[in-house]
C-alpha cells in the first residue's frame, strides 16, 4: 500500500466511524428557545472528532499490518 492508498484508506475508515459515533450521547434540548428542537443541546463535536481520529488510526494500523502481511492479497495470482 503506497501513500496514497493508505489517506485514502484512512479518509474513508474516518467518514465511517465518524458517522457511526455521532448519535452517541446526542440529547435533545430541556427548553427550546431558538433553534430545532431535534438539534443535540451539546454535541461535543471535538471530543467526538478527537475519539474518531483515534479509532480510526488503529483500525488503519490493522488494515495496514493485513495488506503488508499478504494475509490477504489484493494483487492476483
Amino acid at each position: 500500500m503506497n501513500w496514497v492508498e493508505g489517506v485514502v484508506v484512512y479518509i474513508l475508515i474516518w467518514w465511517v466511524v465518524i458517522f457511526a459515533v455521532l448519535p452517541f450521547g446526542a440529547k435533545p434540548p430541556d427548553h427550546i428557545a431558538t433553534g430545532h428542537a431535534s438539534a443535540p443541546a451539546k454535541p461535543r463535536l471535538w471530543l467526538k472528532a478527537g475519539i474518531v481520529t483515534v479509532v480510526s488510526a488503529v483500525i488503519w494500523f490493522a488494515i495496514h499490518a493485513v495488506v503488508q502481511s499478504d494475509l490477504i492479497s489484493f494483487r492476483g495470482s
